[in-house]
This record gives structure tokens, sequence and C-alpha cells, in this order.
């Protein structure tokens, strides 16, 4: 695994609200003593910040994966190479929820989309096709891929996984379904895994996370505080910027999503990238992508709930 020592210790230093997430965080992938070291290497080299050469430390990831540096005339972007679980089974006993949003043949039967149902403010369409990259890679698979990873990774560490559909070749179940299989499964967390089809030019992923509205009342404390691991652990594994067009620093708060506004247990929504963006399209397509995405989200989770 390559760690950009210079953007690290800048992280760690302006962003005080995430410092001790991502030590934390980075002690959960890449371990307590290469942590230490890399930690006291940021307090003892504060040149490095000014540095004209970027300075890496090397470690072992469990999944083969290379790092992209792409150069422009202003910035550099270096996607990390996948990390690794947690040792042992952490999540033992505790119940995750996940909803990938939308499904494969939804868009085969736009009456069953146009169903009204409550999503805990006012009425509206039962879900949606979802979007899809300008090449046909659609977002219902993609949310279905990392889902899938997603459950591989958090059973891996002894977590019980509800998800609110099993195949992506069917149609729905409506949003306010959704909620309640997660909600009935008596979740510890849960998150709602999507990929927006924002404007062509902007990049990047955003958590969404809930406003009080009633039913949420109780969880939305908590769910703030997920979405603030998951804001750090997804920019920290997978490389993906946040997002430019869509809320303030990542994060964006929303009261029109029946999966935030009707949810019981602590949830956030996360928009893993621009799907109509080419540069995020080409990410989000691979399965390397996907599969950090998995990691970051399972990294978050267990954060969240050790």
């Amino acid at each position: 695994m390559k760690i950009d020592l210079v953007h690290f210790c800048r992280f760690s230093v302006a962003n005080g609200h995430h410092r001790s997430i991502g030590r934390q965080r980075l002690v959960g992938v890449i371990g307590l003593g290469a942590a230490l070291i890399l930690l006291n290497s940021c307090s003892s080299s504060a040149h490095a910040q000014s540095a004209a050469t970027t300075t890496t430390t090397t470690m072992t990831a469990h999944v083969a994966a290379t790092t992209t540096t792409t150069t422009t005339t202003t910035t550099t972007t270096t996607t990390p190479a996948v990390a690794t679980l947690p040792a042992g089974q952490p999540l033992a006993g505790k119940v995750v929820g996940i909803d990938p949003g939308h499904n494969g043949l939804n868009y085969t039967n736009p009456g069953f989309l146009d169903q009204q149902v409550f999503n805990g403010r006012t009425m509206e369409n039962c879900d949606t096709t979802g979007t899809q990259t300008d090449s046909g890679y659609t977002e219902a698979l993609f949310n279905f891929n990392v889902a899938q990873y997603l459950t591989s990774d958090l059973e891996a560490e002894g977590a019980h996984v509800v998800l609110t559909r099993s195949t992506n070749s069917g149609e729905g179940p409506c949003v306010d379904q959704r909620a309640q299989i997660l909600n009935s499964a008596k979740a510890n967390v849960a998150i709602d895994i999507h990929a927006d089809g924002g404007p062509s030019d902007g990049r990047g992923f955003a958590v969404l996370e809930p406003v009080a509205d009633g039913p949420n009342d109780a969880v939305v404390t908590s769910s703030v505080a997920f979405g603030s691991d998951v804001l750090a652990s997804f920019e920290a594994i997978t490389g993906m910027p946040l997002s430019t067009y869509d809320g303030t620093n990542g994060i964006s708060f929303r009261n029109d999503l029946a999966g935030l506004n009707l949810t019981t247990v602590p949830k956030v929504l996360i928009e893993c990238g621009n799907m109509k963006n080419s540069t995020d399209a080409a990410l989000l397509t691979s399965t390397a992508q996907q599969q950090r995405a998995a990691l970051a989200l399972a990294s978050a989770i267990t954060d969240f709930l050790r």
C-alpha cells in the first residue's frame, strides 16, 4: 500500500475534527507499528509539507492493486491501494444493513416505479431506474457489486448482514420498504449505496445525512457521527475526491429521501462518485475501485461499531 506522507500529514494537522478518526483508521489499515512510524514522521518532518518530491511509505496490501497518479498543471491525485481488514472478528454479534440502491430491471416496469409511497414527509415515487455512465454501465449494477463485496468483508469480520435486495435482476423494493427491512432487522448501523448522475464536469463522492423529521429523531446524531467515519475512510482508501458540486466538504444534509427520513437505525447514504463524469466513471466501473469502495465502507462501519 502506498501512502502519500505529505498529504496524510497535511490532512491530519489541518483537519482537526478528522485527526483522531484518521489515526484510528490508519492503525486499522496498516497496523499499529507501521502507523506509529508514519505518525512520528508527520511530527518530525514538517518540511515535507513544502517538499517538491512526495515521500511515500510502502506497505503490503491484501489485494494487488495499482497506484494511479494523474497529473495536471495544478494537482496530483493518487489512488491508494486496497488495504487489509482488521484481524479477528470485531463485528461478531453486530447486525449491519446494506441497501444497494435501485434494481437491475426497474426500467422494465414504469408503472411499478410510479407508485406513490410516503417518504416520511411527503409522497414520492416508489423508486427510479438510477443513473448510468455514458457507455451504459448502470448505477444499479455498481450499487449491487459494491454491496456484494461489502457483505463479504463484513461477514469476514463476524457481522450478520441484511440486504434490501439479493439480486440485480429484479424490481424494487420501493424506497419505503427498504427502510422498513433494515429497521425490522434492528441493524446496529446501515448504509445506502449509490452513485450519482451529476453534471459532467463535476467530480467526487458525497455522504448524505438525515435531518430530524420524527421517525428518525433518535438516530440523527449517531448517523452524523457515522457519516464522519464514512467520509474519512472513503477519502483515504478509495482516492475519490470530495464532491465538487454536492454538499459542503463532502457532506449533504437531506430531508427528501425515504431511506434517511424513515430510518430508526443509524444510517447514511453515499454517492460513491459521479457516473456522468468520465474520470469518475472509469473508476466506478472498475472491479478494483468497487472493492476499494467496499473496504472503505467496511472500515467505517467497523470504526463506528467498535
